[in-house]
């Protein structure tokens, strides 16, 4: 007697789904984050009526910042990735809401969006994040800022390049967190002192 095959697709359904489809890398146990130096008190009012306002944009980066991931910069010419570190939110703007606390913390001004700066004279903020991750042959947590600044009333654009680093005690994720979090601040507030002074 003939035994009978099983038809694969009979076969292929009995597999667990996980054996089928792959969703990608398993994210790390924990998610990297910003965590500000300077902020606005809780319930402390701010109205762009009566002080001054800035409008900040969310900067642009290059590729190797387009992602969740923590670039280390290996050699002069090569980028390598930070093992099991990722971001919770793209880095740009995460930085962009450490300055919008800095700013708003360090000048008094009041920080909008684009879409909340409809109709108001505010100066504007933007720039490209140049920077954002490690730099294996130094040791150091490495943050750049290209800014780009109009002030209200003006038609002139400033731009300013701003950079902080600092050192690490290994290239991984605890020390890309720290060190990081550490040069992003110095930088953020570099440049609410820049926006902050009178002209």
């Amino acid at each position: 007697m003939t035994a009978m095959k099983t038809p694969l697709f009979i076969l292929l359904a009995a597999l667990p789904l996980s054996a089928c489809i792959s969703f990608g890398a398993a994210p790390p146990p924990t998610l990297l984050t910003l965590t500000t130096q300077s902020a606005v008190a809780v319930g402390q009012n701010q109205n762009s009526a009566t002080s001054k306002s800035i409008t900040l944009q969310v900067p642009t980066v290059p590729q190797a910042l387009a992602t969740a991931r923590v670039p280390v910069q290996a050699t002069a010419t090569s980028i390598a990735y930070v093992k099991d570190a990722q971001w919770a939110e793209p880095p740009a703007r995460l930085f962009a809401r450490l300055m919008s606390d800095t700013v708003a913390a360090r000048t008094g001004m009041v920080v909008l969006s684009t879409v909340q700066a409809v109709g108001d004279p505010s100066a504007m903020l933007g720039g490209e994040l140049r920077n954002f991750g490690l730099d294996a042959t130094t040791r150091e947590a490495v943050v750049t800022f290209d800014a780009s600044l109009t002030r209200a009333g003006m038609q002139s654009v400033e731009k300013r390049r701003f950079e902080a680093r600092v050192p690490v005690a290994a290239i991984d994720a605890p020390s890309a967190a720290a060190g990081i979090n550490t040069a992003a601040n110095s930088v953020a507030q570099q440049v609410a002192d820049w926006v902050g002074r009178p002209r």
